[in-house]
C-alpha cells in the first residue's frame, strides 16, 4: 500500500486520425502542392472522409520513453521538447506493446513535424501526412510520436519512440492527408 505522502505519475493519451482528400480531385496528382497546403493551414482546399476517423484512447507507454523521461529528469531536460515527430505505418493488426522501439511497417519517406502546445499537464502535438504515389495505396493502422525526424528512409527508423497506437485500417490514396493530434496528460497522484 503506497504511503500518502507519496507521488505517483499517471497520465492519459488520446489520438485522433481524421482522413482528407483534396476538394479539387485533380489536385491528387500534384503531391507537392499537396504537401506545401497542409489541412492545418488550408482547411477550404480539404474534405474530410469521415469513415476514415480513429479515436485511441489511452493505450501504452512505451519503457523506452519511461526510461528517457527518468533520465532527462536526471541529466539534460532540453531534449525533452523533441517527441515531435509523427510517423505512420500499416503494421497495427499485431497490436501495440511498452516495449515497442519503432512502426512494425512504416510509410512515407519522412516523419512529420507536429505544432506542439503544451497546457499545465497537457502536452498536445499536431502534424498532417500527406501520402504519396510510392505509399499509396495503403491501410494506414499504426501511428508513432519519435524524438528524432529519423535517420535515413525508407523505412525511417532513429531514437526514442514515445508511444505508438493501433487501430483500425484507414485506406488512403496518393494525395489524401490524415491530420494526426497526439495529447498527454500527466496526473499528479494518479
Amino acid at each position: 500500500m503506497a504511503n500518502a505522502n507519496e507521488s505517483k505519475l499517471g497520465y492519459g493519451t488520446l489520438l485522433v486520425a481524421r482522413l482528407f482528400e483534396p476538394r479539387d480531385r485533380s489536385l491528387m496528382d500534384d503531391i507537392e502542392f499537396l504537401k506545401a497546403h497542409p489541412v492545418t493551414l488550408y482547411p477550404k482546399l480539404w474534405k474530410e472522409i469521415k469513415s476514415g476517423r480513429r479515436r485511441v484512447v489511452n493505450r501504452k507507454i512505451t519503457t523506452a520513453y519511461c526510461t528517457f523521461i527518468a533520465l532527462m529528469h536526471q541529466t539534460e531536460t532540453a531534449l525533452i521538447g523533441d517527441f515531435k515527430y509523427h510517423h505512420s505505418g500499416t503494421g497495427g493488426a499485431g497490436g501495440e506493446f511498452i516495449t515497442d522501439t519503432g512502426l512494425v511497417s512504416p510509410v512515407e519517406d519522412a516523419r512529420n513535424v507536429g505544432t506542439q502546445v503544451a497546457a499545465t499537464v497537457t502536452y498536445t502535438s499536431v502534424a498532417t501526412t500527406t501520402y504519396t504515389g510510392g505509399y499509396a495505396p495503403c491501410a494506414i493502422s499504426e501511428h508513432g510520436l519519435f524524438n528524432d525526424p529519423g535517420a535515413g528512409g525508407p523505412p525511417v527508423t532513429g531514437p526514442t519512440l514515445m508511444d505508438r497506437s493501433t487501430f483500425a485500417d484507414i485506406n488512403v490514396i496518393a494525395g489524401n492527408q490524415i491530420e494526426w493530434t497526439y495529447v498527454i496528460t500527466f496526473v499528479a497522484g494518479g
